[in-house]
């Protein structure tokens, strides 16, 4: 006998989905011509440190964080607008190593109003590529 799942179980109403794509040239281009100024505004001084632990995935590190900002936007239904900051979305790890997001600012303004109170988040990455999916649910 087989069985259907559905995607909602009672337990966590899904309010959103966003999922994005990032070219690791795109992000190390982007680095080169605008330095520490790009960083400062795309990331959090905690993330910054996370990518740099690792400089042999410091680009793919850097453009998952990147992609995942980015769909937690989708989530949201915002873009680029209203006040919003890139380091209003901080993608922050478990003690266990799986991702999360904090936010603060207007996009936690936005999420409070949305009712999302928890969110699911994966990355992954290659060399030329990274992407992430972003879940809001209450």
């Amino acid at each position: 006998m087989s069985r259907t799942l559905t995607p909602y179980h009672g337990l966590m109403p899904v309010l959103g989905h966003g999922i994005d794509l990032v070219e690791i040239a795109r992000i190390r281009r982007l680095h080169e011509e605008h330095g520490q100024h790009f960083l400062d505004r795309v990331s959090t001084a905690s993330e910054q440190e996370y990518c740099t632990a690792n400089p042999k995935r410091y680009f793919e590190h850097l453009a998952g964080r990147f992609a995942a900002k980015e769909a937690v936007l989708k989530v949201l239904e915002t873009g680029w607008r209203g006040g919003i900051a890139w380091t209003d979305i901080e993608i922050v790890r478990d003690p266990y190593g799986r991702p999360g997001v904090r936010l603060t600012g207007e996009c936690q303004r936005v999420a409070t109003e949305r009712g999302i109170t928890s969110w699911l988040i994966s990355l992954s990455h290659i060399e030329t590529h990274a992407t992430a999916s972003a879940i809001g649910i209450r």
